[in-house]
């Protein structure tokens, strides 16, 4: 008496190849199989099921009522099959896959290497590799292949890029303990006339929204040093060259700088989760993009955030 161990995925591919070619010869064709090898396997099927599946008098083969009534059965057993190799396949390609993300550099001074770190520590052969650049940059690269995902400062206007929100953050301002405004918590851009500022280089988002600030107030800011970089401007601060208007993230990561909150306008831009949506992201892409959605949603922020960073959903 045969059981359900008697029964193999062999089988049934065969029975499908014939099912759908309707002869033994064309099903041995598409399995790369010798026709007497494809005709075992329907018998030892149909004596496992102890029924005929086929009426092999007609031409071409046509299917019994017990063989219509297994097909689409065998179809979902298959299908449910290459789902798990496909599953052991990626798991394979993640325990040696390579991922290439871009971020903007305050983004890849905070966020980056906290997410990065956790995400080493669960898949260690997964190689990584950084491209620090502004948003714009970060969008070509993007779009020509050259990284399988982003955060960035969006949204960008791109048709092509796939943009979901993590989070919005406003901008401070930041002064040297021993600056004028250091007993100051909170500040209007009205207050800042007259103040000498740090202007971040060209091509800087925050740049782009401290100009529109100042131009939506009726006055030019007072430049005091031009073309920091986000990795220099804070020391420039500190050195009390003059006080900036900076992303929270990367605000207190300065013990030598005063923060004060930005009221009057409340200065925003989002962090965005960006990827080209004519690329398919590889596994190890996916789980990365995966990781960092994870990571805001949990409260897991930058550290120096100061309270300034909400998630998406909590910004609506």
């Amino acid at each position: 008496m045969f059981t359900a161990r008697d029964l193999t995925i062999q089988q049934l591919r065969c029975f499908v190849a014939v099912a759908d070619e309707g002869q033994f010869t064309a099903a041995a064709d598409e399995l790369r199989v010798a026709q007497p090898s494809i005709s075992a396997q329907i018998h030892r099927l149909e004596q496992v099921l102890n029924v005929a599946l086929f009426h092999r008098g007609r031409r071409p083969i046509a299917l019994t009522d017990a063989g219509v009534a297994l097909l689409p059965l065998a179809r979902r057993v298959l299908h449910g099959v290459d789902e798990v190799f496909q599953g052991a396949d990626e798991l394979e390609g993640l325990r040696r896959g390579h991922v290439t993300i871009g971020a903007t550099p305050s983004i890849g001074a905070t966020l980056l290497p906290l997410v990065l770190a956790r995400f080493r520590q669960r898949y260690p052969n997964v190689s990584l590799s950084v491209v620090e650049r502004h948003s714009e940059e970060i969008a070509e690269s993007l779009e020509a292949g050259v990284l399988d995902l982003a955060v960035v400062v969006g949204p960008l206007a791109r048709a092509t890029l796939e943009q979901s929100t993590l989070a919005v953050e406003r901008m401070v301002v930041v002064v040297g303990n021993d600056h004028v405004l250091a007993d100051r918590d909170t500040i209007t851009i009205g207050e800042l006339r007259g103040v000498p500022l740090i202007m971040f280089h060209e091509g800087y988002d925050v740049r782009a929204s401290t100009l529109h600030a100042f131009e939506a107030a009726g006055f030019a800011p007072l430049v005091a040093l031009d073309g920091a970089e986000m990795a220099t401007a804070h020391s420039f601060v500190a050195a009390g060259i003059g006080a900036a208007i900076v992303p929270s993230i990367v605000a207190t990561m300065n013990d030598d700088l005063h923060v004060i909150e930005l009221t009057d306008p409340v200065i925003e831009r989002s962090i965005c989760l960006v990827r080209d949506v004519r690329h398919t992201p590889s596994r190890a892409a996916q789980t990365l993009g995966d990781e960092i959605t994870a990571f805001l949603e949990s409260g897991g922020w930058p550290l120096g955030s100061g309270g300034f960073l909400r998630r998406a959903r909590d910004a609506r």
